[in-house]
């Protein structure tokens, strides 16, 4: 069957692309992952509709996201609560609900959170690029068009009338994230902590920082105290491969935690989120506010395993 048309985009928003879980194992070419910013809720919206978790799905952030449905589907909200309307009524989120050609989707205004995802029964077919359907927004490849959504663009699917079965499942409100405007983030030691003062690095732990309107999906930029490194230690060093989570220091000491957009850095690393809280790091939004608490080894290994028991549970209750 070929594909059909899914989803008009009216207004695309302060950005929407389309997204998976990524592209893993390209690093070394200087190919950055990219993916969902929130993955946890990524994986569960595909799960409500009855998709694989990494099937590619719509990312919206903060506002201004519109789009009209070409055929009957079932779709899911899963993410921020960005007031999602359907045919200017509330939708639920965290359901997976069935639509109709012709119904309009909206997200008015964040309640909380930043970003949302747009899940649709079949996928939303786009190519896949090395191995991926996520968008790269800077290099100009994959997703639709190697480009964030804009209007008038058609985004197809395939058997989406497979999945209305799917309609009325819902995630259970002790697996749903809790969004809010200060965040405490889990982090452990950087690769250069010891670069910095050990009055900056006891601050780090102390102070509340801000979300910076500068944030992108290639860094959060947090405003708060200035972290000095120790006499006579660089501001920069040479870059070297980094992972999403680290968290490194420019030279005015502003911390910027590092996203999927981003395979390098070439500042010291004060330290890094646990996987666990990976995810919380997709819906910081401008203007929140972000504290940091130290963890081991052992507990982050422990909290990912709960959050990845969390995903299995959906899995295997909401198989068909």
């Amino acid at each position: 069957m070929a594909a059909v048309e899914l989803l008009d985009i009216m207004t695309p928003g302060i950005l929407a692309t389309v997204q998976d879980t990524g592209r893993r194992g390209f690093g070394q070419i200087g190919v950055a992952p990219s993916g969902a910013a929130d993955s946890y809720s990524c994986r569960l919206g595909n799960l409500l509709v009855g998709n694989l978790e990494d099937a590619a799905a719509i990312e919206v952030t903060l506002m201004g996201f519109q789009a009209r449905f070409g055929c009957d589907a079932v779709a899911a909200v899963t993410g921020a609560d960005l007031q999602p309307t359907l045919n200017d009524r509330p939708l639920p989120m965290w359901t997976a609900h069935q639509v109709k050609a012709g119904d309009v989707l909206a997200f008015k205004t964040p309640v909380c959170g930043c970003r949302a995802y747009l899940a649709v029964g079949g996928g939303f077919s786009v190519p896949a690029v090395m191995g991926s359907r996520s968008t790269n927004v800077g290099a100009g490849f994959g997703g639709h068009a190697g480009r964030a959504l804009q209007p008038g663009d058609t985004l197809s699917g395939r058997h989406p009338a497979q999945y209305l079965h799917c309609r009325g499942r819902t995630i259970p409100d002790a697996l749903r994230p809790v969004h809010t405007s200060t965040w405490v983030l889990r982090v452990m030691a950087g690769p250069q902590a010891e670069q910095f003062a050990p009055s900056s690095y006891a601050r780090f732990f102390e102070a509340a920082y801000t979300v910076s309107e500068k944030s992108d999906r290639t860094g959060v930029r947090l405003e708060g105290p200035v972290l000095a490194t120790q006499p006579g230690a660089p501001d920069s060093i040479l870059s070297e491969g980094i992972l999403g989570g680290a968290i490194q220091v420019p030279g005015d000491g502003q911390p910027i935690i590092l996203l999927n957009e981003t395979v390098t850095g070439g500042y010291c690393k004060i330290a890094a989120v646990i996987a666990a809280d990976l995810p919380l790091l997709g819906q910081l939004a401008p203007g929140d506010t972000v504290r940091f608490q130290e963890t081991d080894m052992a507990t982050a290994v422990d909290l990912l395993r709960r959050v990845e028991a969390a995903v299995a549970w959906v899995r295997a209750n909401l198989a068909d």
